[in-house]
């Protein structure tokens, strides 16, 4: 909700580059009330994967993919994530891929489609397109993420990948600056991007590569259903959107998948299935 009235006055590439810019900073004051790993040389690649191809390129093509097809079938092929993540999980970090994680993600996806409901139309191929790099990216991303973590604090991590992608971002959103009119800057949008910056990416981004930092990152991923899902109740909460019988069965099958998953003690390899 925050998202779509500030994106009504100010344009997007500029939305994220203040978004980080905010985030970064706060990290940054935060973090110097605690002791730091000095980064070494050869792990600066990896934050830059983090901050360029993960908060730059991958957010970036989720809101062409959203702009292009609908929010809708985004949600839908974001909801892959787990999928994604799981995969590469299991080929770079050499993660246990198993029956019991496989069919949590394919019940907690059913959810997310029943939520989402019945898409009327296919949407555009390009769009769909930028989604599915999205969420590629993403995972990729979340599996450095879940290797870095081990070695550095999520928050320190967090705090350097913030400022490489506002500095991906700056050029895009000076040039936005430029050609885009009646952009306006007052006191609503300073406190909405100030919640953006500070709620919705410092402390989302932090409590997410701490998690990855804790658990495998194929378990991780299981809480990816759970956007839509939220985002509906919200809907309902502060909208007065219905909630609907699509939402409980979807809700039951996201939170069942993700219960069974975390809860479940045996775990049977899916090589032995």
């Amino acid at each position: 909700m925050v998202s779509k009235f500030v994106l009504g006055k100010v344009p997007v590439v500029t939305v994220l580059f203040l978004r980080y810019l905010i985030a970064g900073v706060v990290l940054f004051l935060i973090g110097q009330k605690s002791n730091t790993k000095k980064i070494e040389r050869k792990d600066i690649k990896y934050i830059i994967i983090i901050g360029c191809i993960g908060y730059f390129l991958s957010v970036g093509a989720q809101l062409i993919g959203i702009k292009l097809s609908s929010a809708s079938i985004a949600s839908l092929v974001n909801s892959m994530n787990p999928i994604a993540i799981m995969i590469f999980a299991a080929i770079i970090l050499q993660e246990r891929l198993t029956a019991r994680k496989v069919i949590c993600v394919v019940i907690a996806m059913l959810g997310v489609y029943i939520i989402i409901g019945d898409i009327k139309g296919s949407g555009q191929v390009v769009g769909i397109l930028f989604s599915i790099i999205s969420v590629l990216l993403w995972a990729l991303v979340s599996v450095v993420v879940r290797r870095i973590t081990q070695k550095y604090g999520a928050l320190q991590v967090t705090t350097y990948s913030m400022f490489v992608a506002t500095i991906c971002t700056l050029p895009f959103s000076i040039r936005e600056l430029i050609v885009t009119p009646n952009i306006q800057f007052n006191v609503s949008v300073i406190i909405s991007l100030l919640y953006m910056g500070i709620v919705c990416t410092a402390l989302a981004y932090v409590l997410w590569n701490k998690s990855l930092s804790i658990i495998e990152a194929s378990t991780c991923s299981l809480f990816y259903p759970l956007q839509p899902m939220v985002s509906a109740l919200l809907g309902a909460m502060f909208l007065g959107e219905n909630i609907t019988i699509n939402f409980l069965i979807g809700a039951v099958l996201i939170i069942g998948g993700m219960l069974i998953s975390i809860l479940g003690k045996k775990q049977v390899n899916i090589v032995d299935c």
